[in-house]
């Protein structure tokens, strides 16, 4: 028996509710199967996103029953049966007034929340730690810059773990081989450019998201507020291997970060020494 209209939308009612509520037993940091809605936040910026979305969703769905409802009732109340003499009314300066009031205090009800939003996110405060995100066809490098108590002052580049090299509980197509290390709590400001073409630096559960293009220099910010690994993509379509630029950030405590970047100096200390330097440091020493 084919299956109606009607059973097709309770299956795909079913299928929605179903995906909201694994979506609600996880996604944190991650997708899950099944996930219709955003990822859990754990910035404030995060949240404040999560926030205005659901605003404009309750907005949406009254005007959108209001609409409905509105069609229902003139369809009935002014059909040819109910009313056999047509009404010959041109205008109602009551319904003209409402008409244009109402959805300039929805947009004024919009507008607040969004304006608030936008200044957060844009307006970066005193950063902790900063880091330079930029984009290349098709990976991301990181730098540290260094600071006066001589941490950072290193670089390395982040490229995609392939399918076939995968250890078990790593994800497919947003593992990668070295991924940034921030600790939990701070300010980390991120600066991000290009090299080539257009990208874009997205973290979902960090409500971040913003382009890297070359020749300027962009910056974000977020604070994570709980320890995990989170895993964000490249999200413009910039070329062959655009779907294989994932991000990777590991959110640690402050013990766990700087025993990290020591290891890191150590590490990518290597791959900022110009060609021929070390080859001179030895002449000049004998």
């Amino acid at each position: 028996m084919p299956v109606g209209l009607l059973g097709k939308g309770a299956i795909f009612l079913g299928l929605g509710l179903l995906g909201t509520g694994a979506a609600h037993a996880a996604g944190t940091g991650a997708p899950v199967p099944w996930q219709m809605a955003m990822q859990n936040p754990v910035t404030p910026i995060a949240r404040e996103l999560h926030s205005f979305h659901t605003l404009l969703l309750v907005l949406v769905t009254v005007i959108t029953l209001f609409v409905a409802g509105l069609l229902v009732y003139c369809i009935f109340r002014f059909s040819e049966k109910a009313n056999p003499v047509p009404s010959k009314t041109t205008h109602n300066t009551a319904i003209e007034i409402a008409w244009t009031i109402v959805p300039v205090l929805i947009l004024v009800m919009i507008a607040i929340p969004s304006f608030r939003l936008l200044r957060n996110q844009l307006i970066v405060p005193p950063a902790d730690i900063t880091i330079k995100a930029t984009g290349h066809a098709w990976y991301w490098e990181y730098e540290y810059p260094g600071d006066k108590e001589g941490k950072g002052g290193f670089k390395f580049d982040s490229n995609l773990v392939e399918e076939a090299d995968l250890k078990p509980g790593q994800l497919r197509l947003l593992t990668t081989d070295n991924d940034v290390y921030v600790p939990v709590n701070k300010v980390v400001r991120v600066q991000v450019t290009a090299a080539d073409v257009i990208h874009a630096f997205a973290m979902p559960s960090f409500g971040i998201k913003i382009d890297a293009t070359p020749g300027r220099m962009n910056e974000t910010w977020f604070k994570a507020e709980r320890e995990g690994v989170y895993h964000g993509q490249c999200s413009e379509l910039c070329g062959q291997r655009h779907a294989y630029m994932p991000i990777t950030i590991h959110v640690v405590s402050e013990a766990d970060y700087a025993k990290w970047l020591g290891e890191a100096q150590k590490k990518f200390a290597s791959t900022d020494t110009p060609a021929g330097a070390t080859h001179l440091a030895d002449a000049a020493a004998k």
